[in-house]
């Protein structure tokens, strides 16, 4: 109770909470929250429970809940609105993003908020439909300075859909001895004899519900001591048994309406009551249920007493028995408004085939679709596969089925689904869209040359029949190649341009250069790989598919142009942030670190990083984490961070719990050029060299050949040094990027012979000039002042040198800040320190909202971006002003963040 209490005064003072109440059933959950929320005072109350028999209804228990705000729904953005109507049915049309559905509960909470404190209470959130929990607990870890408190409770151990990791808890254990005889003494009047009351006590482990249930299928003589007490007083199986027994000495219809009760999901008293009608059940038969205390009713809900009850009885009756009343359920729903729940009813009494119970559940799945609930979709077209007969729409169900499954997470039952929809389809075209999503459980979970395998075949296959697939099919193909994932299975690429050649629209011209672009990327063929994705870029500004857009990232990002890569990414985690696609927001944001960092904007880096690794934690993706966490150990390393061996570590962790697909390359690069940077920044040339000759992806070692070939000849590898610069030469002078011919030049200004190095580095130093990669700059700025300097013309090395310090300031670039200080001190200049005092220490969202606030934005447009609330954007906005002493806005583009 305190701990409540101190969750909702903080909520009442402006800082939200939450926190999931764990334990047996049984344990008293459900009653502390209720004395909980007695207590709070004034306050917008919001309850709903998850339920078992409606886990295929998505969003079910988030209308429930969220329904007395419908009238705050009008003040939520377009897309948010809209997305909710689609969710709860009162709207059809396009799909929409299941975590858009997140994005909109959080806005509504935090809009009531704004008019009183708001306590959102989930009973049994271990039965919550999967939609209605994912869309709570991103909102839970989204709040922030909002006046609202969430509380779950949910069994031990029994999470299904509802997984809360890293949210508080509380476990409830059993009442201690002498509660547990005060409980049983008021329960009885008098207490059973001392040893019965000791075994009670022992075997239910104070659990209150069995305290008080348990006692009364006991005998007065066991009571009493004087009679031999069962042999075994199991918790849950023996307290379910003891209220299916107490049914079953009702009278038959009486069972009739609690199993009603228990098959129903409305919780309707209406609803049961004409159900019992069609069932023929006499009137008596609903309050002589209410009567026996298994049956809980008001004037407009009836309901089981305890969700043991409810699995008791159910589990109890027989098939025949449970087929009765969903089909009375069904019956009574028919024109209720309410399809979905009459259909699943009618599905539940299905007995064998039936045509037209498998069309309403295709509709079910399309409706689940829509509403971005996969895990009801995922169990409609499972269920309505196995209800047909028809080959062909057995195996269109099940690919249905099997691609809900992928998106909800579940790979493994996915890929067993793909492989009977490809047993019993003979259509190329479903095969391959069958093929293509195996091919994405490949890159993601499985093996990439295998995914690319996959990808060949299946384009191949479907070429005559679908020449725009194919061509889609075919850049995925090309694409997986580039990153090194090639299966040895040769794609017909020039088959694929000639049977889309007829095909002008912009989407199908972009991907036909991008499939030239790619194929002569992986072979090596740099000029021509430019021209054609100069092309596909030119045309891929007018494509506005996000699919397109970061394959066009993706290619920019492979053939070094840095600008673009950049565009391309930004255009697509703009569509994904309209869209509320969470994940493919993860995933540019883990794209643009690459530019972030090449360009030296390292706070960009750190908030990309921190917000994609904060919204991959928040959906309970932990393998998504990996190439932000890597990003952050990179930048932890450049940095000097005393942060760097714990982000290692954590690395580690993910790296060894999570499958990681088709980025376990770019992680393990990551890591090993963080290590290289590490050692080189602790004079370990040696151990750098070690590191950064072990990269694996191309596009990661022509980023780092600037430290590798330093770190080559630091250690006298000259030859290997030359070597590395010279197999960079060839993609530099193919491409002309001026970032490659600048680190070509640095190469061989660091291998050339005395009288040659200076030109090489005015070379680099001309062509870095219009490169923007300013790390790279100024670390061929640092090595040309070693040089002079170390040829005794200190004048001209101070010049180099105290630009490459500033620019290692700037950066944080410890390190490579402290060796080029030595050398200006060994020049005969001091080196200037950074003053403290203007450095400004932020959180991750406190640098995010400053960013976005400086740069124009209005805090409701920043907490659109962010996915927080206004408030929680003027609490960090406050706070960013405290910690820099700064009053306006205008102030901000002065701040030098940490």
């Amino acid at each position: 109770m305190a701990r409540f209490t101190a969750l909702v005064e903080a909520a009442r003072n402006g800082t939200a909470g939450c926190v999931v109440v764990r334990g047996e059933p049984g344990i008293g959950k459900s009653v502390l929250i209720d004395e909980a929320v007695a207590a709070v005072g004034e306050a917008t109350v919001l309850r709903t429970q998850g339920l078992e028999v409606e886990a295929p209804l998505a969003f079910a228990a988030l209308h429930r809940l969220l329904r007395p705000l419908d009238r705050l729904r009008g003040q939520l953005p377009g897309p948010q609105a809209r997305a909710l109507r689609v969710a709860f049915g009162e709207e059809d049309g396009t799909s929409v993003e299941p975590f858009l559905i997140g994005v909109a509960t959080l806005s509504l909470l935090t809009a009531a908020a704004e008019e009183s404190l708001v306590v959102c209470v989930v009973d049994d959130a271990h039965w919550l439909d999967a939609a209605t929990a994912a869309a709570l607990l991103f909102s839970a870890r989204r709040l922030g300075a909002d006046r609202v408190a969430m509380v779950f409770a949910a069994r031990e151990g029994e999470w299904a859909g509802f997984d809360p990791q890293g949210l508080a808890e509380i476990v409830l254990t059993g009442l201690d001895d002498q509660a547990s005889r005060a409980l049983l003494a008021d329960r009885w009047g008098e207490a059973p004899a001392i040893a019965v009351t000791d075994r009670l006590i022992a075997e239910t482990r104070g659990n209150p519900l069995a305290l008080v249930e348990l006692p009364s299928e006991l005998t007065p003589s066991q009571l009493q001591g004087t009679s031999e007490l069962p042999a075994q007083l199991h918790l849950t199986d023996r307290v379910e048994q003891v209220f299916l027994d107490r049914s079953r000495r009702l009278p038959a219809t009486v069972q009739s309406v609690l199993l009603l009760a228990a098959a129903d999901d409305t919780g309707d008293l209406d609803t049961i009551r004409r159900a019992s009608n069609r069932l023929g059940l006499p009137e008596a038969a609903l309050p002589e249920a209410v009567a026996s205390g298994l049956l809980v009713s008001d004037a407009t809900s009836c309901s089981v007493r305890h969700p043991l009850v409810r699995s008791a009885i159910y589990q109890a009756a027989s098939a025949s028995e449970r087929r009765q009343v969903h089909l009375a359920l069904a019956e009574v729903l028919a024109g209720s408004g309410d399809p979905d729940r009459e259909t699943w009813h009618r599905a539940f009494a299905a007995e064998g085939p039936d045509q037209s119970l498998v069309s309403a559940l295709e509709l079910v799945g399309t409706r689940a679709l829509r509403r971005g609930g996969y895990v009801a979709a995922l169990a409609a077209y499972e269920r309505a596969a196995g209800l047909s007969t028809d080959q062909a729409q057995r195996a269109g169900l099940t690919f249905a089925a099997a691609r809900s499954a992928w998106a909800c997470g579940q790979a493994a039952h996915a890929q067993a689904l793909l492989t009977t929809a490809r047993e019993l389809s003979v259509d190329p075209l479903l095969l391959c869209d069958i093929a293509r999503v195996r091919g994405h459980i490949e890159v993601n979970v499985g093996s990439a040359p295998e995914a690319h395998r996959i990808f060949v075949e299946a384009a191949h296959a479907v070429l005559a029949s679908d020449p725009g697939r194919a061509l889609e099919t075919g850049v995925a193909a090309a694409v997986m190649r580039t990153f090194g994932a090639d299966s040895g299975t040769p794609l017909r690429a020039a088959d694929l341009l000639a049977a889309t050649e007829a095909d002008q629209t912009a989407r199908t011209r972009c991907l036909r250069h991008l499939l030239v672009a790619m194929t002569h990327t992986a072979q090596g063929e740099w000029r021509a790989a430019v021209e054609a994705l100069d092309l596909a870029l030119d045309v891929g500004e007018q494509v506005d598919d996000r699919d397109v857009l970061w394959n066009l990232g993706n290619a920019a990002l492979q053939l070094g142009d840095d600008r673009r890569q950049q565009q391309f990414y930004s255009f697509a985690l703009s569509r994904a942030r309209e869209a509320g696609a969470v994940t493919a927001v993860v995933y540019c944001l883990q794209r643009l670190c690459f530019g972030y960092y090449l360009a030296g904007d390292l706070v960009a880096l750190r908030v990309a990083a921190e917000e994609a690794l904060a919204l991959a934690s928040s959906i309970g993706q932990r393998a998504m984490t990996a190439l932000p966490v890597a990003w952050l150990t990179m930048l932890a390393a450049l940095q000097g961070s005393d942060e760097y061996d714990d982000l290692v570590q954590r690395l580690e962790e993910v790296v060894a719990a999570s499958p990681l697909g088709i980025t376990a390359d770019p992680v393990h690069d990551l890591a090993r050029w963080a290590a290289g940077i590490r050692a080189a920044g602790a004079g370990d040339a040696t151990g750098a060299l070690h590191q950064l000759t072990r990269l694996r992806v191309p596009v990661f070692a022509r980023m780092a050949d600037p430290e590798r070939i330093e770190a080559a000849t630091r250690c006298h590898e000259i030859e290997a040094a030359r070597d590395r610069t010279e197999e960079l030469a060839r993609f530099a002078e193919s491409t002309g990027r001026r970032w490659a011919l600048a680190s070509v030049a640095f190469g061989r200004a660091l291998t050339a012979e005395p009288d040659e190095a200076e030109a090489y580095f005015a070379e680099a130093l001309s062509h870095h000039a219009l490169a923007d990669r300013p790390l790279d700059q100024a670390r061929t700025r640092l090595a040309y002042g070693e040089w002079l300097r170390r040829a005794q013309r200190r004048v001209d090395a101070r010049t180099h040198l105290r630009h490459a310090a500033e620019t290692f300031q700037d950066l944080r670039a410890e390190a490579l800040a402290d060796r080029a200080n030595q050398e200006l001190r060994a020049s005969g200049e001091t080196a200037r320190k950074r003053d403290p005092s203007t450095l400004v220490d932020l959180t991750q969202m406190e640098l995010k909202v400053a960013q976005l606030v400086s740069s124009g934005m209005s805090n409701k447009e920043v907490a659109a971006q962010c996915w927080i609330s206004p408030r929680t954007v003027a609490f960090h906005l406050r706070n960013v002003f405290a910690k820099a002493g700064i009053t306006s806005r205008g102030e901000l583009a002065r701040l030098d963040l940490g």
